[in-house]
């Protein structure tokens, strides 16, 4: 590694960084983080943070789970790659798809198709989506339905179900035949109510007069995130997801369960699906199935989707789709060991615990900010809505939403922002001291950007 002064000056300079504006990273570049341990980070200057991001949503056993390094290191001396295209698979591949069916088995997912990650895992849904109903003599079923504010990674078919206009507008036109429905969410919502019950029942309505006028025997899927994380952390009212299940069944559409985030613990369940008691025809999973330190992803499959492809006799059940790195045997041994610390240290519930008590303090802050318009999280992802104007809802401006995450961090956090939300998905390993060090943090960012 070069020395600090080199790292330093050609920050953002010969790279492009993803979500970022070229030229602002340049004018302002990103932080360097060196290091990392337990659920904090080091930045290149020495500073200790708290690590209130989780990588990405992703590190959920933090950054020194020894037994996922110790699997990854053993598998790249035994064997660092080889294709699982037809014809060949390993050993570590086999043995996770066996334990993944057994862990998502509540979920009614018995079968795994692996990806690079979470953008490929969903672009995998929607083409063996498409593909099932073909298989399945329905050829004419090629439209999904998305939500609104819903993020689903960017590539073309994942840029074209997202519901914000950030991964969408420059890179227009996307895939045709999506159609979005409004979001679940109570803050901001176009029925003129709060009440999230209300809420769902009115996007069901308009879910069944949508389907009525495209033609039902049109549409694959409807793909949702159990809680939608990128959007703003928005938490769906109890009875939105199972309504939702109930109107694909009655009318042959898929239900895809977008778990990127959910997945693995995170809400407080280990699914969340499951949160709602719902379970999907197909679940898009990446990032904590690895705690990030490989990338790696896995799309669930339920029995009803896999009987039809395993049954069919002819070319149209063959899938001519797949990643150079499908069923990586890093990734593979990386994953196994994950799963293994994921269910030692039951970290689902300690999510749960630990959210409540970050969610309740978030409203004692809200209370004290005029600046926090919502407060909203479920398990350990929760957010902060910031507003100039309470009444108006009015988002906060760019420059005080930035002297919120620089204060926070001087403070000792690292929290991430987008648009006007302040957005908290620390590690499921941290304990109540830490939750109470990220909320006397944001404190310290909220007080600051007050002036």
């Amino acid at each position: 590694m070069r020395e600090t002064n080199f790292i330093i000056e050609n920050n953002a300079r010969h790279l492009w960084h993803p979500m970022a504006h070229p030229a602002e990273m340049q004018a302002n570049p990103p932080r360097i983080i060196n290091s990392g341990e337990g659920v904090e980070i080091v930045d290149i200057h020495g500073q200790k943070v708290l690590d209130a991001v989780g990588g990405l949503w992703n590190v959920n056993l933090g950054y020194s789970c020894e037994p996922v390094k110790k699997a990854i290191r053993d598998q790249l001396d035994d064997l660092p790659y080889y294709s699982t295209f037809r014809g060949t698979t390993n050993s570590p591949l086999i043995e996770l798809s066996y334990e993944l069916a057994e862990w998502f088995k509540p979920d009614g997912l018995s079968r795994s198709f692996f990806t690079s990650g979470g953008s490929d895992s969903v672009e995998t849904c929607l083409r063996l989506a498409r593909q099932y109903h073909k298989v399945n003599g329905q050829p004419e079923r090629t439209k999904f339905f998305a939500l609104k504010k819903g993020y689903h990674g960017t590539h073309f078919g994942g840029a074209s179900v997202n519901g914000n206009q950030n991964f969408r507008r420059n890179y227009e036109p996307l895939l045709p035949g999506v159609i979005h429905l409004p979001a679940p969410f109570p803050y901001r919502n176009p029925f003129n109510t709060t009440d999230g019950a209300e809420i769902a029942a009115a996007i069901g309505r308009l879910f069944e007069d949508e389907i009525a006028f495209q033609g039902a025997d049109t549409i694959a899927a409807l793909i949702v995130e159990p809680v939608l994380g990128a959007g703003g952390v928005i938490v769906p009212h109890e009875t939105f997801l199972p309504l939702m299940r109930e109107i694909c069944d009655r009318h042959g559409i898929l239900l895809i369960a977008d778990e990127v985030i959910t997945a693995f613990g995170r809400t407080g369940a280990w699914t969340g699906s499951r949160l709602w008691g719902v379970q999907p025809d197909m679940m898009s999973t990446a990032k904590a199935i690895t705690n990030g330190y490989f990338p790696f992803g896995a799309v669930m499959i339920s029995d009803k989707v896999a009987q039809v492809f395993e049954s069919n006799k002819s070319a149209v059940g063959s899938i001519g789709h797949g990643y150079t790195y499908s069923g990586h045997p890093v990734g593979a041994a990386a994953a196994l060991a994950t799963l293994k610390e994921t269910k030692r240290l039951n970290v689902a519930d300690n999510a749960a615990a630990r959210g409540e008590e970050l969610l309740a303090g978030l409203k004692k802050l809200q209370d004290k900010h005029e600046l926090v318009g919502d407060v909203r999280g479920k398990g350990l992802m929760c957010a902060l809505e910031l507003v100039s104007d309470r009444a108006k809802k009015s988002g906060a401006a760019k420059d005080v939403i930035q002297k919120v995450q620089d204060a926070t961090y001087d403070a000792g956090v690292l929290v991430r922002t987008s648009g006007a939300n302040v957005i908290m998905s620390p590690p499921l390993i941290v304990t109540a001291e830490n939750v109470q060090t990220m909320l006397t943090a944001l404190d310290a960012g909220l007080t600051a950007a007050r002036g």
